[in-house]
């Protein structure tokens, strides 16, 4: 879609919450909406396409998406240069054809915490492991919290130019292996799974972590999201 004298235009699906008074929201984050901004993107929302509550329906409940469902997707891809996989806390139908599509049409797709978890496993009804040894949610977000370390055949490192970086972190749960043809890009000194991508793709790369967050004062953090930005104006 990109071309002279348009921006690019990177898709993050909305997530999934309740307002104080409990009603259902559809949001996304300011912090992952202002650095694609800052980046050089033009953000899209993606709404949820199925006629049900995504905060109160639980995975089990969600039925199939129907062909029209499927069409509306394909008009979101229709319009954009890149997908961006936000955190959240639930993974759907919706989030499972978008990443299939994201995969068959090769469009430039970053997954950023659950969206890593969404590209490392086959169904929405997979079990997180939860993180015993310490606790990988830090208080504040003007910090880095472990170190990470990068296989040197990925995509990733070829971003980032190093094998060992620290990261944020905002998670309790790691998942402990990953969907047929992914590569493990990225692990911590536990060995939990930090990163995963798929070669032979533009760019189809997700992390735990939030560059988006860490984007202003973390040099690994900016390239992660420039680069991806640059690839999406190649479209």
């Amino acid at each position: 879609m990109n071309g002279s004298g348009y921006m690019v235009v990177i898709g993050i699906p909305l997530r999934y919450s309740h307002l104080s008074d409990d009603r259902p929201i559809l949001y996304l984050g300011e912090k992952l909406r202002r650095t694609i901004q800052k980046a050089g993107g033009f953000v899209l929302p993606i709404c949820g396409v199925q006629d049900v509550d995504y905060a109160d329906t639980h995975y089990n409940e969600f039925e199939e998406l129907n062909e029209l469902e499927k069409e509306s997707i394909e008009k979101y891809l229709d319009m954009v240069d890149g997908i961006i996989f936000p955190g959240a806390n639930k993974i759907t139908p919706f989030d499972e054809y978008l990443l299939k599509r994201c995969i068959e049409r090769d469009i430039p797709t970053l997954g950023i915490c659950l969206g890593m978890q969404l590209m490392s496993y086959k169904d929405r009804y997979f079990k997180p492991v939860k993180i015993e040894q310490e606790d990988h949610y830090q208080e504040r977000d003007e910090e880095l919290s472990h170190k990470v370390k990068i296989n040197k055949d990925t995509k990733l490192y070829e971003i980032i130019g190093s094998e060992e970086i620290i990261v944020n972190s905002f998670h309790n749960y790691y998942v402990d292996n990953i969907s047929e043809g992914y590569t493990i890009s990225a692990l911590t000194e536990e060995g939990y799974i930090e990163g995963v991508e798929l070669p032979n793709l533009k760019f189809h790369i997700g992390i735990q972590w939030h560059p988006e967050i860490s984007y202003d004062f973390d040099e690994n953090s900016k390239k992660i999201i420039d680069y991806f930005i640059n690839v999406c104006k190649k479209q």
